[in-house]
């Protein structure tokens, strides 16, 4: 019911703009509810990376992990539960950081070099994952090459925020959407900013530089850290479940759906959020 009266007001809406346009009257003796509808709609979708555009956590970086351990003789393996701890702690070096805090540093790390070292490392296993992606190892999720086309065709600014790499995260879409697809998002990721998810400075970094009206804006994510920062950022936020969402609590997400399409998730139902 609520669908059909708002497509009425839609439609009502049209019809005064004729007669503005017709009779020279101003926009600013609309009724307020119409008003909204003619100017509160969708202006931009900012997608997280990992889980969000491919399930890239549990058979991506944790692999690629992994395999900078062995190669550089550290005795450490993080298997499918492990890393599903760790990903309570945002960012690849931080998380190192806080593991290795917990169950000792390995002998192959020395003390002083420790924050070079864990450097190091995080550039190598980006290197190993982006050769994952180059492979076509990982596919993108359910309904986001559908929602990236839509936005495109409607000029939705599209903006993927991550803690991850921001190298990684280029190629990725690059790799996986092509190349046109790529040059309509703007990325903000890594070291851009100093505090990682859940804090907002991430998204807030996107809505800054992109001249954005964060009430127009929705968030696509699949963690609760994501979330929070979400909404921190004072923006609505949809998440899309991923491999580790089991241990998740996404009380205050906007909408919660297992993926896109699943979800039935479409540029209308963005807008319905605003």
């Amino acid at each position: 019911l609520k669908s059909n009266q708002d497509m009425m007001m839609k439609v009502v809406a049209l019809m005064l703009v004729m007669q503005t346009i017709t009779n020279g009257f101003t926009i600013k003796y609309f009724p307020t509810r119409i008003k909204t509808f003619l100017s509160a709609s969708l202006e931009a979708i900012l997608f997280d990376c990992d889980g969000v555009l491919a399930d890239t956590e549990r058979d991506g970086h944790r692999i690629a992990f992994n395999q900078a351990f062995k190669e550089n003789g550290i005795d450490d393996e993080w298997d499918i539960e492990r890393y599903g701890v760790l990903l309570e702690v945002g960012g690849g070096k931080e998380r190192m950081t806080a593991h290795w805090n917990e169950v000792g540093w390995p002998d192959a790390i020395l003390e002083e070099g420790r924050q070079d070292k864990v450097k190091s490392l995080h550039l190598q296993k980006t290197d190993i994952f982006m050769d994952m992606i180059n492979k076509g190892s990982i596919p993108l999720r359910p309904g986001i090459l559908r929602i990236v086309d839509d936005a495109i065709a409607d000029g939705v600014k599209l903006a993927c925020c991550s803690t991850s790499n921001d190298k990684a995260v280029s190629n990725l879409i690059k790799t996986l959407m092509g190349g046109e697809r790529w040059s309509k998002f703007q990325i903000y990721a890594g070291d851009m900013v100093k505090a990682k998810k859940p804090a907002p400075d991430i998204y807030n970094m996107a809505v800054d530089q992109m001249g954005l009206d964060r009430s127009r804006c929705v968030i696509v994510e699949d963690t609760s850290i994501g979330l929070g920062a979400a909404k921190a950022a004072g923006i609505k936020c949809i998440v899309t479940k991923s491999a580790y969402a089991d241990k998740e609590d996404f009380t205050g997400a906007n909408m919660v759906v297992d993926n896109l399409d699943d979800g039935d998730v479409t540029l209308e139902k963005f807008n319905s959020l605003l």
